[in-house]
């Protein structure tokens, strides 16, 4: 049998990334018919991985050099040498390099879109404003001259639909909903979840570890409750992207020894934060209350819900009401808290009672996507 041969592309997310890997690559690879080639930054190579599924590990330079630029033509010479017939594109720099091998082989493009990178360019203040606004306009311009031909965009976040008008009615909403592994076992919610009235209680911040993604309030936080009860504790386990941060924050927790930092310099597998879920009584999404991302919801928190860990987030009527619906937790102002009300609505309030958790898991996700290509190849 002839079987499609199918790429997910991307330059700085590692081959074995969670979104490209753990979920649309296994869901695609469960198609008889279809072949599918991940290719990324080096990293290690999944161990277990279907035998139709296959790694190219094609880059590896620093975030900021030459070899940025010079990726691109490694990724169109490989283009021509795997020849594939469909391609996602999991970022904005392979647009074009993309829709050059497609000038002289027949292929559909699809665009995975994780990011809003005008509106992140443009508000979050990351280089000065003048580089921000012309790689945002660069980049914008980029996405709408190659958007006619772009098949569908998979859109990683519901909101991006309203954010990016290029994309017309083409798109299709592929939430970063968790995807279970083993040893993953259902929590058993019917008499609900409690914090432990004796014995620590370990707080967890997880995933990149940013300023905006609130890791300093987090810190804060978790000072402040240690403070009324020596007992509440904080782990923090990710990869901080930005070396200076990483600094402030060695110098912050120097002497608390209650904050446990893990990872940090170096990247963390995902199997280890999902450790660190299971081991945690509450999960911090202190995100910065910021335009970029108060409409997204962010992967841990999809990943906290399945976990049935209880959850305090930033005050955000979108979180909110999954967080409602879900008795999952509650939210404050990470700004401006009363720490003895925040141990007290821990202590005494018992989460997740009778509820189902069937909306957190990427099966829905699954099914919407084979959907698709099942109609296209």
């Amino acid at each position: 049998m002839i079987k499609t041969r199918l790429l997910l592309a991307s330059l700085l997310k590692p081959v074995n990334d969670s979104r490209f890997y753990e979920k649309l690559g296994l869901s695609i690879g469960k198609l008889p018919t279809v072949e599918v080639h991940i290719s990324g930054y080096n990293s290690p190579i999944p161990s277990g991985a279907p035998q139709n599924l296959f790694f190219h590990p094609l880059f590896c330079f620093r975030r900021l050099s030459l070899g940025r630029i010079f990726a691109q033509f490694i990724y169109l010479k490989f283009l021509f040498r795997l020849k594939p017939q469909v391609i996602i594109i999991g970022t904005h720099e392979l647009l074009l390099s993309s829709l050059l091998y497609k000038a002289f082989y027949s292929c559909l493009l699809i665009y995975d879109v994780r990011e809003n990178y005008y509106l992140n360019l443009t508000s979050q203040h990351i280089y000065t404003p003048i580089i921000s606004r012309l790689a945002a306009h660069f980049i914008r311009f980029i996405e709408k001259i190659t958007a006619p031909f772009i098949s569908t965009f998979f859109l990683a976040e519901e909101s991006y639909a309203k954010e990016l008008p290029f994309i017309g009615n083409k798109f299709l909403v592929l939430q970063n909903k968790y995807k279970p592994a083993a040893p993953y076992a259902l929590p058993q919610t019917s008499s609900g979840i409690c914090i432990p009235a004796n014995g620590n209680v370990n707080l967890l911040y997880s995933g990149t570890i940013s300023e905006l993604y609130g890791i300093f309030e987090a810190i804060w936080l978790a000072d402040a409750l240690h403070q009324i009860s020596p007992r509440y504790t904080l782990t923090i386990i990710g990869y901080w992207p930005q070396a200076t941060i990483g600094q402030r924050i060695k110098e912050l927790i120097h002497h608390k020894p209650f904050i446990t930092l893990l990872g940090g310099d170096e990247m963390v597998p995902h199997t280890d934060i999902i450790q660190a879920i299971d081991a945690a009584h509450v999960g911090l999404l202190p995100y910065y209350p910021h335009p970029s991302l108060i409409h997204c919801l962010p992967t841990k928190l999809f990943e906290y819900l399945a976990h049935a860990l209880p959850i305090i987030v930033q005050q955000n009527p979108v979180w909110e009401n999954i967080i409602i619906a879900h008795q999952a937790g509650f939210s404050i102002n990470f700004q401006d808290f009363d720490p003895l009300a925040i141990i007290k609505s821990l202590e005494e309030n018992t989460f997740y009672r009778h509820v189902a958790l069937n909306d957190v898991y990427w099966q829905s996700e699954e099914d919407i996507l084979l959907n698709l290509l099942n109609g296209k190849l």
